[in-house]
């Protein structure tokens, strides 16, 4: 099981100087990988809990996001190019890019020009928005109904542009001439891509064939989601002549350390899955490798929990607590 650090640049109030504390440790304790996460805006909306769809559109959550409109954080793009001249080891990327608030062939060279600063450590997270005000504030209130449409056609354009001298293309959402981009990314033949937020097997499976996806992120998916998951996936790939084991199977779970045990019942989206005692986080990263989880997302706290508690909780978990999942 390899370990990601989810950074925590979507919070109330967050300085450069604790992204960069958080980035050098997970770098010294040997994480796979450093994401950050996509969010172009906070509506007012939000805070009277009066979005159009609930938090990421699932049930479990209220129409309001974590974070205050006045909050002070940090937009994940442009943090990219600066955890990549930070780091040596850590592969970086965006758990999950928005497609449609971004252009396809500008996000194909972007994506390019960062794996080459990086010298080839992007991963490149995908996936279609869900929420309509934030659509509006990007000018891309025309593309909601599309999104899903958009985000394949991202992918093709992707992959011609990091595969091709020059490239062309005649689509829905992007129509050019024969053109060259620049540099080509460093990792052949181009930066792995996760998906996110399809939760249809079969549509799932057509998609990691046709486009030799490198892996899948959810949010905060118990052992048992995750199992129920990968199974109906696994038989979807199995018939187009893939694996599942091919697959990184990933999820962004919320995580802390605690001195009392938690009640970590199974409400789904809402449990207290990685938030526990040493004890309780470990008997269920054990669950997570016996139901397929290949990386968790650690996921720091919107509030309430300091930077310094959470490098606690990380050295912690590498040390004391990955030891014994590993060995079990």
């Amino acid at each position: 099981m390899k370990l990601a650090l989810y950074l925590p640049n979507f919070r109330n109030h967050v300085t450069v100087q604790e992204l960069a504390d958080l980035t050098d440790l997970a770098e010294e304790l040997d994480f796979d990988s450093v994401w950050t996460l996509d969010r172009v805006v906070v509506p007012e909306a939000s805070d009277r809990g009066e979005l159009q769809y609930s938090f990421g559109m699932m049930k479990e959550f209220p129409k309001q996001l974590p974070v205050a409109a006045r909050g002070e954080w940090f937009q994940g793009w442009p943090l990219l190019p600066w955890l990549a001249a930070r780091t040596k080891k850590l592969r970086i990327g965006m758990s999950i890019t928005d497609t449609p608030y971004r252009s396809p062939g500008v996000f194909a060279a972007e994506c390019a020009t960062i794996d080459q600063l990086s010298g080839g450590r992007l991963n490149v997270g995908i996936g279609a928005g869900w929420m309509p005000e934030e659509f509006a504030a990007a000018s891309a209130t025309h593309l909601f109904p599309r999104r899903h449409a958009h985000v394949r056609e991202t992918i093709e354009i992707c992959k011609g542009i990091w595969t091709n001298e020059t490239f062309e293309y005649h689509g829905e959402f992007a129509d050019f001439e024969a053109s060259g981009f620049g540099h080509r990314p460093v990792q052949k033949p181009h930066p792995p891509i996760y998906f996110s937020g399809l939760r249809d097997p079969k549509r799932s499976a057509n998609r990691i064939a046709k486009y030799d996806l490198a892996g899948w992120i959810g949010i905060q998916d118990t052992p048992r989601e995750l199992t129920e998951w990968r199974t109906a996936i696994a038989g979807e790939l199995e018939a187009l002549g893939r694996s599942v084991d091919d697959l990184d199977m990933c999820s962004m779970i919320w995580f802390t350390i605690t001195d009392t045990e938690v009640d970590q019942s199974d409400n789904g989206k809402v449990s207290n899955i990685l938030v526990g005692t040493a004890g309780q986080i470990t008997d269920m990263l054990k669950r997570y490798k016996e139901a397929g989880l290949t990386m968790p997302l650690l996921w720091p706290p919107f509030a309430d929990v300091p930077v310094s508690k959470t490098m606690d909780d990380l050295k912690r978990l590498k040390e004391e607590i990955m030891p014994k999942v590993e060995a079990s």
